[in-house]
């Protein structure tokens, strides 16, 4: 029984080492194509253009959260029950009414961001001098939705060969618009860089969507009614964290802006995007894997306590060294995926790798509201986090400019751990076992060494003296996770695959 138990145990931490490397695999893919693209701005226009290019993406994305009412993750839903439940005439309604839903909520998003062009210019930057940008970029909107209408229908059917594909040629290609639009138009072709990316991406995402065969039926408007309603309202109730996110970045990016200027919002967008983006990749498979299997053993809290804990510690183990190399190195990255205009943000990025520690914790922790079916207990704790967060980020850049942002950064998310952590105990008993504390006071203490000698010992002598803890810190995870899943037997069987 004991063996049984050690068996499993090994093919849950597989389960989540596969997840990770599969999802973060396509990931790894659009972080290089953003990689360059950042290069291409921050070498072409500059952390202006990058502030410009940064307040108009993050314009549409706070009026896409708006308007699109969650179908991303509320459609997902339906037609995965449907089809795995092999109910093809049952999948074939609910693909035709999602694709009603993302032309309504497309023309929707389009038409508000059309009728108030000025007034988002003057929120953004604080005149109208953009407005005819906005008015252009409404089709933009209207892209974008109908893209995540097909995303839905191949990520429902786990279609993720498709999947992968359109995402990553999606990417590729708008890149490959994007680069002759800044080199020869500079600030001028943001705006149709945007739109043809998002037109491209439309494109390859219905290229791949058509190969998916549903059967061809009449689903009336009332029926659309009907099982819309359904998809929309729990859509929005999740969707509402994630319009806290991108609404507390919005407020944020113009507070800078006015406060600092546009450059600084340039800086402030390349910083987060690095902690973010390229080093979060943990974070896209607790989206894509996590989530669903957690939400297959929510109903016992045991179990739901031990996949927390697998998961909390699978993300340490892989985030760690990496945080590690990031904090010793981050000037040199910075200026390899950026320029030396934007070394600035050093500062910034230290505090925030300490931060992301606690930010793996408490991930793995919130999604158990989700999984219980709380929407409303998790949408009122993303708020209060939100709220504190948002004023902890203004009051640190009031005061020490965008490294106060990194420092907000950790206190934030250290507070969220605390939050989510005492929350996640008093609902549903749940603890963190030994194996995580002592995992995360090694990992942590072992960034923290490294943190006070990239800040108090000039290079290269911090560098010489910080690498014999990157390699003790990489020695600890593959040690760590050879105990848990046979590391070697592990790649063997992914490289033969």
């Amino acid at each position: 029984m004991a063996k049984d138990g050690a068996i499993k145990e090994s093919d849950s931490y597989r389960q989540i080492l596969r997840a990770t490397s599969v999802f973060g695999g396509v990931q790894v893919f659009k972080i290089i194509i953003a990689i360059i693209r950042s290069k291409v701005i921050a070498i072409l226009l500059g952390p202006g253009g990058m502030g410009i290019a940064g307040l108009l993406t993050s314009t549409l994305e706070l009026v896409g959260s708006l308007t699109n009412f969650g179908l991303g993750v509320s459609s997902v839903k339906d037609i995965a029950a449907a089809h795995e439940g092999k109910n093809e005439l049952r999948m074939a309604r609910v693909v035709v009414v999602v694709r009603r839903l993302v032309w309504f909520t497309g023309i929707l998003g389009a038409l508000i961001t059309f009728v108030f062009a000025s007034w988002l210019s003057e929120l953004a930057f604080g005149n109208t001098e953009y407005s005819t940008a906005f008015l252009w970029l409404s089709m933009a909107l209207l892209f974008n939705q109908l893209t995540s209408g097909q995303y839905v229908l191949l990520q429902g059917m786990r279609k993720l060969k498709f999947l992968a594909r359109a995402s990553m040629q999606g990417s590729a290609l708008g890149l490959l618009v994007s680069i002759p639009l800044y080199y020869y138009l500079g600030i001028e072709g943001i705006v149709p860089a945007i739109i043809l990316t998002s037109l491209l991406t439309l494109g390859v995402t219905r290229y791949f969507s058509k190969q998916v065969k549903t059967q061809k039926v009449n689903v009336s408007f009332k029926e659309t009614r009907v099982l819309g309603k359904g998809m929309m309202l729990m859509g929005f109730m999740l969707s509402l964290s994630g319009l806290l996110v991108v609404g507390s970045l919005y407020l944020i990016r113009i507070f800078i802006s006015n406060t600092g200027g546009i450059e600084d919002v340039g800086l402030f967008n390349a910083g987060f995007a690095i902690m973010n983006t390229y080093v979060g990749l943990v974070f896209t498979a607790m989206a894509t894997d996590y989530y669903p299997r957690l939400s297959g053993v929510a109903y016992d809290n045991k179990k739901a306590t031990v996949m927390i804990n697998q998961q909390a510690e699978i993300a340490i183990l892989i985030l760690a060294p990496i945080l590690v190399v990031f904090l010793l190195f981050i000037n040199w990255i910075v200026i390899l995926l950026y320029s030396t205009k934007f070394a600035s943000i050093d500062a910034m990025l230290h505090w925030m790798a300490l931060g992301m520690f606690f930010k793996a914790g408490s991930w793995s922790i919130a999604f158990i509201l989700l999984a219980k079916g709380a929407s409303k207990l998790f949408f009122w704790n993303e708020l209060i986090a939100t709220i504190y967060g948002l004023g902890l980020n203004v009051l640190g850049y009031y005061l020490m400019g965008l490294e106060g942002l990194g420092i907000s950064f950790l206190i934030s998310y250290l507070l969220y751990f605390i939050q989510v952590l005492i929350l996640a105990n008093y609902k549903y008993k749940f603890s963190f076992h030994t194996h995580f504390y002592r995992i995360f006071g090694v990992q942590f203490s072992l960034a923290i060494i490294c943190f006070f000698i990239i800040k108090f010992i000039p290079t290269p002598w911090g560098y010489l003296i910080g690498l014999p803890f990157i390699i003790i810190s990489g020695w600890v995870s593959i040690v760590e996770l050879d105990r848990r899943i046979d590391l070697k037997d592990f790649l063997k069987k992914r490289i033969n695959k």
